[in-house]
């Protein structure tokens, strides 16, 4: 019986699977974003999330750990250097998977998978947000109370003279 050993093994042995996912992790610390399929991409997640979790505490006995899955040197050094610097103060969730369709030739699921801290859109994008969801203070609501005045006086001036209206004007 084959009970609780739910794990995918993407169609490969146990060498090749561990062979891969360490490309794969090496090719994701080096250039922040790979383009796989989602069941590699959802296995790799399992597989380098730790590593980078490990990096958070720059010690030789860590970066032989992280050297014995990486088995490169430019990556462990990326990994130490830049990339646990930006995820100092982050618990968790150090990527993330965008699903992107499926493959022409065989009609797989495809996705990008990255580094959460270096997708520049995303940070653009998020820093947008949050200067849209500021409260106008007084002093940036005049010049817009201002600038809708004069339209406001023109399409008064257009429209008959009603007291309704003479009262918005006044306002």
């Amino acid at each position: 019986m084959r009970h609780n050993k739910k794990f995918n093994h993407l169609g490969r042995t146990k060498a090749h699977r561990d062979a891969m996912l360490s490309n794969m992790a090496t090719s994701l610390i080096l250039h922040k974003r790979i383009f796989t399929t989602l069941a590699k991409a959802k296995a790799l997640r399992v597989y380098v999330e730790p590593l980078i979790n490990r990096a958070k505490e720059d010690t030789t006995a860590s970066r032989r750990v992280v050297f014995r899955y990486l088995q490169s040197k430019e990556a462990v050094t990326e990994l130490f250097k830049e990339i646990s610097v930006k995820i100092a103060d982050r618990p968790g969730g150090y990527t993330r998977i965008l699903k992107i369709g499926n493959r022409l030739g065989d009609n797989a699921q495809t996705c990008f998978i990255e580094l959460v801290d270096y997708n520049e859109n995303m940070l653009k994008e998020k820093a947008a947000k949050k200067a849209t969801r500021t409260r106008r203070s007084k002093k940036s609501a005049a010049p817009v109370a201002e600038a809708a005045a004069p339209a406001a006086e023109a399409s008064v001036a257009e429209a008959p003279e009603t007291p309704a209206v003479e009262e918005k004007a006044a306002e």
